[in-house]
């Protein structure tokens, strides 16, 4: 049988409500509810081939052939497909980023939402979106989310929960904001965030108290993107990133995502908003900061970042778009 080979584009996106700890290691699933916003100018493209002529899986991200954990979570998926298509056809899959890699700016979430959409279609799979959102999840929880546009939620998992994929909240042309992100390395974090939020959910006496603080805050940060309230979205969206990195820092021993200057700019983001700029920092699981910002401030807020010694370069993005199925 021959099989179609398929190309699909996925965005990153960064929380708001931030995902840190797992109900089920196995599962993959969310100790906590997460909401996130698509960002349009970070974007991943995956090609996928099933090939009957294959002996093994062959897996090439940005020209470099994987080795190790970072191939084994693509075949795993690819077993998945696998066995829910019940073919036992080996895939080559060719994937690119276009803004570093598992450097703290969730390339992870748009490689496997990609994958995932690439790979289902390929094999002949008919799924809904939900159910590749689930598929992705399994992989990297916020992987789910990449499989939406706009504004997203996904929930925490709950005792026996097997399946949980992202919901959609708002499309991506409910709310014209910008999303500034300050890049301050392009090295790999030496902590990867699995194991980062492992390490946390074990050993930081904060982490009991992140849970709880996470399901209160999810249900406040949905109502206010609905509402378009800038202010309310980005100080919880300020808040849920800080606690997130405490509850890591406290951990024995700490995780420490954080670099010299990401302090900086944290300050000049404080500073921004004190001298009337809409300007509100977020921040993932590495060095790099997130400025949720309107479109008539963010040139203003480039100008300021990339003043400060240590800013690499800054990306501007507007609200991305669902993962979608791409010419090859």
């Amino acid at each position: 049988m021959t099989y179609p080979t398929i190309s699909a584009r996925a965005h990153a996106n960064i929380a708001l409500a931030k995902y840190w700890g797992k109900a089920s290691v196995q599962n993959n699933m969310p100790a906590v509810p997460s909401v996130s916003v698509t960002l349009k100018a970070l974007t991943t493209t995956t090609r996928v081939t099933w090939d009957e002529w294959l002996t093994d899986d062959e897996i090439q991200v940005n020209g470099v052939i994987q080795q190790g954990r970072g191939r084994e979570r693509v075949v795993e998926l690819l077993d998945r497909v696998r066995r829910f298509a019940g073919i036992s056809v080996r895939a080559r899959v060719i994937s690119s980023n276009d803004f570093p890699t598992a450097a703290g700016l969730a390339s992870s979430a748009s490689a496997f939402a990609a994958l995932a959409l690439a790979a289902t279609q390929g094999a002949g799979l008919g799924w809904d979106r939900a159910r590749i959102s689930d598929l992705a999840r399994q992989s990297s929880a916020s992987a789910a989310r990449s499989l939406y546009g706009g504004f997203v939620r996904l929930g925490a998992g709950e005792g026996s929960t097997t399946y949980l994929p992202a919901e959609p909240l708002a499309s991506a042309e409910h709310w014209d904001l910008r999303i500034v992100v300050a890049v301050l390395s392009d090295k790999a974090k030496a902590v990867g965030s699995t194991v980062g939020m492992n390490h946390t959910q074990t050993s930081s006496p904060y982490f009991e108290a992140w849970k709880a603080f996470c399901h209160g805050l999810a249900p406040r940060i949905e109502e206010a993107i609905l509402r378009k309230d800038l202010k309310e979205v980005g100080e919880m969206a300020e808040q849920s990133a800080l606690a997130m990195h405490a509850s890591a820092m406290a951990a024995a021993p700490a995780v420490i995502y954080f670099e010299p200057t990401t302090l900086a700019v944290l300050q000049a983001v404080r500073d921004m908003r004190g001298g009337g700029l809409s300007a509100y920092a977020t921040m993932d699981a590495g060095p790099h900061v997130k400025v949720i910002t309107m479109g008539a401030d963010a040139d203003e807020v480039v100008e300021r970042l990339e003043r400060i010694p240590g800013v690499l370069r800054t990306m501007v993005s507007e609200v991305g778009g669902p993962a979608e199925i791409v010419s090859p």
